[in-house]
């Protein structure tokens, strides 16, 4: 995997090795305020595609997200 932040690269395994080292990959988390919308419009996506278990799915965490959110104090993504 190949993330856009190098700290990633070091930090994020995947052990089931499903993903090729040289595979670009983008990583959104929750304390992202755009996190969830983004989240909502590739549901759309997916859903415009056909794929409505994995558009719930999605929308499903991002609700999970917005939850999270209130709790804590979101910010805009880190450089």
């Amino acid at each position: 995997m190949k993330f856009t932040r190098e700290d990633y690269n070091q930090r994020i395994i995947d052990k089931a090795g499903r993903i090729p080292g040289n595979e670009p990959v983008f990583l959104l988390r929750a304390q992202d305020v755009y996190a969830p919308s983004t989240l909502r419009y590739y549901a759309k996506l997916l859903e415009e595609d056909g794929n409505n278990e994995m558009a719930e799915e999605l929308r499903n965490h991002a609700r999970q997200m917005v939850v999270w959110q209130k709790s804590v104090r979101v910010h805009l993504p880190d450089k």
